[in-house]
């Protein structure tokens, strides 16, 4: 990290580098970072690592970036941002100036009743039962990378058999028999592998609600369910459902593992709302158009 803070260094940056030594520290550390007066926290690690920053600074005028070197790196794919790889160490480093040149926007967060933020889903079904099975993983494990997470994760699926649910979306129940209850705040999935909510605003103030219905034969139909997101038709199947909204509860039969940005955070029920516009963040000019509707608020930031 130190030859990484170099280049933000040489571009007029003032930085210091914090490393976090227990789970949760990154989020004390970002809330110390904006009681100081920062302007920018850098989330250098995977969702999980930025999901931690972020619950230190929402509601605050520090803004954070996400520096992709975890192992999902959903997040910063979803901004175009390159991760490091064995061939291609020095993509931390085009991830850096690109976020270098970046501007300061607001993205809308999800809470958690028991006041947990998030940024990206939370989830409940097979991929909260395998998150749940999976985590927490070793340093060791963690080095496989989305190859290592993906093999194991499959494993687990036949395990998984659905769940008889109630996802009421603004006071509207709607009960069934579910493989995947999602509810989205960004555009990809499943590491960032693929494109789940391909017109997903960042800051519109709304959730995307996926249901993805089955109870017979449950494995086959989930790599249906795969096989359609990889193709980007999963919205044209009749057993996949999408409702926006604002205030979402679950519960679910039998009680599910869930989880938030990729960690396991409890079992059903469970329910949450958005915060429209809660967090500042920089984008780098790599991102996608038409993920924010709300412009700017600064053009680019200098601690």
């Amino acid at each position: 990290m130190r030859k990484v803070a170099e280049v933000w260094k040489g571009a007029g940056w003032q930085t210091t580098l914090r490393p976090t030594e227990y789970a949760g520290h990154a989020t004390i550390l970002a809330r110390e970072a904006a009681e100081a007066g920062h302007e920018l926290v850098i989330a250098a690690g995977g969702d999980g690592t930025l999901n931690e920053v972020a619950n230190g600074l929402v509601h605050t005028q520090t803004a954070v970036a996400t520096l992709p070197v975890g192992t999902g790196n959903s997040f910063a794919r979803e901004l175009g941002l390159p991760s490091p790889t064995l061939l291609e160490p020095g993509n931390i480093f085009d991830a850096s100036r690109l976020l270098i040149r970046g501007d300061i926007y607001q993205m809308d967060v999800g809470r958690l009743d028991n006041g947990r933020y998030w940024l990206l889903w939370v989830g409940t079904g097979v991929d909260g039962y395998v998150v749940e099975q999976i985590e927490p993983r070793s340093k060791l494990f963690k080095r496989l990378g989305r190859g290592g997470y993906a093999a194991k994760a499959l494993l687990f699926v036949p395990g998984f058999t659905g769940i008889e649910g109630v996802v009421t979306i603004d006071d509207q129940p709607l009960a069934a028999d579910y493989l995947v209850i999602n509810i989205s705040n960004c555009r990809l999935f499943g590491g960032g592998e693929f494109v789940l909510n391909a017109h997903g605003v960042l800051d519109d103030g709304f959730f995307e609600v996926w249901l993805f219905r089955g109870s017979d034969w449950p494995t086959l139909r989930l790599m249906r369910y795969i096989l359609e997101m990889s193709l980007e038709n999963h919205q044209d199947d009749p057993k996949v459902v999408m409702v926006r909204g604002r205030r979402i509860s679950v519960t679910a039969e039998p009680s599910t593992g869930f989880h938030a940005d990729g960690e396991p955070l409890g079992r059903t029920p469970f329910s949450c709302t958005i915060e429209p516009r809660a967090l500042r963040i920089l984008i780098p000019p790599s991102a996608p158009p038409g993920l924010f509707m709300h412009p700017k608020v600064a053009s680019g930031v200098r601690l």
